[in-house]
């Protein structure tokens, strides 16, 4: 069972991730006092966060936590700005990222704090 829509977004406000945006199923959240960003998107009705791809060293034990489920392949989304790009199933480049869903507001709440762990150092 995956975390609704709704209970992602509280659970992000309630750990103080800032809102840059929203275009159609994409949401930018900045980490609380940090200038790192994440993305939130809608799909198919499940939310995934998406991190970008220099923590692909670290996407192993994140999805260890309690909870956290990585995908194993990159995401791409033209609206992820603040990521780098490549080439994926077109001639463009498109902006990616590593995915994760959630089961609970609890493991978005210890994967984000892993998280800042993680970019704080």
């Amino acid at each position: 069972m995956n975390i609704s829509q709704d209970d992602m977004r509280t659970a992000l406000n309630e750990l103080e991730c800032r809102t840059n945006f929203t275009i159609s199923n994409v949401t930018e959240y900045m980490l609380p006092k940090l200038k790192e960003a994440l993305y939130l998107h809608i799909e198919n009705n499940t939310p995934v966060l998406i991190i970008r791809p220099a923590f692909e060293v670290f996407s192993g034990e994140l999805a260890t936590l309690d909870g956290v489920h990585a995908q194993y392949d990159y995401h791409h989304n033209a609206q992820m700005t603040r990521f780098p790009t490549r080439r994926h199933k077109s001639l463009k480049e498109s902006h990616y990222g590593l995915a994760f869903k959630f089961e609970t507001a609890e493991s978005v709440k210890l994967f984000i704090t892993r998280l800042i762990e993680i970019v704080k150092g």
